[in-house]
């Protein structure tokens, strides 16, 4: 029997990331995106942490869709700012901006830049963390979480990835994510780890509900 499941977003970016990273040649799976369910709606990130956001989501989509449904909640952690922009990464500087995911990205990482402007690199020291969650309708499967450490650069470098790449810079690689192609940044990132993590978890679990 093939399991259709949902991966919950419409962020390009992370869909792409979340294709790659789980891998779409199991013949006993077939994979949804959100855009194929346009009635369904949002469901908000109100949670105080990663992982309650992750969960809230994957629950909430399997319900509304009756499709086992993958959820991620990720976003950046900065020693400096006290564990911000945490949960609210991706809507950091809302006040400041509206318009598109590319504006809003740019407002949001120029915000860090401006709040630690003077300080010293090696108080600089930031993680990207990504939460997963997979969910039937009736309950939470799967968590498993991710991350990887990094310093926040003076200046946007980079053109690839999304969000606060450009500005997350990799000591061991001595690169910003922004300037890894994709599948360096697989190798890496909070969101592959956490995925490497549930890949095996999910094989057993699809043997163990055929």
């Amino acid at each position: 029997m093939t399991r259709r499941i949902l991966l919950a977003s419409t962020n390009q970016g992370k869909l792409a990331e979340l294709s790659e990273l789980i891998g779409t040649d199991n013949e006993k799976l077939e994979w949804a995106s959100l855009k194929a369910y346009p009635d369904v709606g949002e469901i908000a990130e109100d949670g105080d942490t990663f992982a309650e956001n992750a969960r809230k989501k994957a629950l909430g989509y399997a319900k509304a869709t009756g499709l086992w449904t993958i959820a991620d909640d990720s976003g950046l952690v900065i020693d400096a700012l006290d564990g911000q922009p945490g949960v609210y990464s991706a809507r950091y500087a809302t006040d400041e901006c509206g318009g598109n995911r590319k504006d809003i990205d740019t407002a949001n990482y120029k915000k860090v830049l401006a709040e630690l402007k003077g300080i010293a690199d090696k108080k600089r020291t930031a993680r990207f963390i990504c939460c997963l969650c997979l969910a039937s309708p009736e309950k939470v499967l799967l968590e498993t979480e991710g991350a990887v450490e990094g310093i926040i650069n003076h200046a946007p470098i980079g053109e690839n990835g999304f969000g606060y790449d450009p500005i997350f810079y990799i000591p061991s690689l001595d690169k910003t994510a922004a300037q890894l192609d994709p599948q360096e940044k697989n190798r890496i990132s909070h969101r592959g780890n956490a995925l490497r993590k549930l890949r095996p978890l999910l094989e057993d679990l699809l043997i163990s509900s055929a």
